[in-house]
């Protein structure tokens, strides 16, 4: 490959991030003043006929705990003109909506571990 010639890196949305299983580079957004603020995936969260995404910051921000995390929801707008669905992270900032998808998020997890000590116990009787 000669040096002049570009390579074309496929950049992926965040959101595209977020729903490929395989993929587990953090998931950067800007904040409002245009800085970029990685993020890592902690969950999925169908809720409402809506879905959010509880993302945790990689580095420390200002009035969010170590051991925090952020609740966004993802979002669909779609333009009739040009038939695009637009899809964008929108923030939750309603106390009421963050508490729900935590504690779905933690019935998802408590789930898992029900599963885990199934799956073991049979393993442990072979």
């Amino acid at each position: 490959m000669k040096k002049d010639e570009k390579i074309e890196e496929e950049v992926k949305s965040p959101i595209d991030c977020l729903f490929d299983e395989d993929d587990t580079s953090p998931i950067s957004l800007f904040d409002e003043k245009g800085e970029e603020v990685k993020f890592e995936q902690i969950a999925l969260i169908p809720m409402e006929e809506k879905i959010y995404a509880i993302l945790k910051p990689i580095n420390k921000m200002e009035f969010i705990g170590e051991d925090e995390a952020l609740v966004f929801e993802i979002v669909q707008n779609e333009n009739e003109k040009d038939d695009l669905v637009e899809e964008y992270l929108n923030l939750v900032s309603d106390i009421d909506t963050i508490d729900k998808a935590f504690n779905e998020y933690n019935k998802l997890v408590d789930e898992e571990e029900v599963k885990q000590k199934v799956t073991s116990k049979k393993e442990d009787k072979k």
